[in-house]
């Protein structure tokens, strides 16, 4: 356990999963998509660096911010999320319909970080 005054980071502890909104399970999503979402989290939470094409930067949404892109059965998953040094923050899951990330999605998620750094 650390004492408070040391805000070294410990060897090989991952950072907590904080999700502002959206589920990550099956069903909607299938076991196999569920599993990726999940590997790609835990990844992020190690401190992994990820990239195309499983993971696109999102500075229209804000610095740190990151797409995931997650190809299922029948739909193709994206969850918009940001690496902060304490925490992964989960700010959307949607089912991606268009080329274009909608700019009512993008406003949101700018309105969740907005409030979640606000706390």
């Amino acid at each position: 356990m650390r004492n408070k005054k040391d805000t070294s980071e410990p060897a090989n502890e991952s950072k907590p999963l904080v999700i502002l909104s959206g589920e990550i399970k099956s069903p909607p999503f299938s076991d196999e998509a569920r599993i990726e979402a999940g590997m790609l989290l835990r990844r992020l939470q190690n401190g992994d660096t990820l990239s195309m094409p499983a993971a696109r930067p999102m500075p229209s949404i804000g610095s740190r911010c990151l797409e995931l892109r997650i190809v299922d059965q029948n739909v193709t998953w994206r969850i918009f999320c940001r690496t902060d040094a304490d925490a992964v923050l989960v700010i959307h899951v949607m089912a991606k319909k268009t080329e274009a990330t909608p700019k009512q999605v993008i406003r949101l998620c700018q309105q969740r970080l907005a409030f979640y750094d606000s706390l």
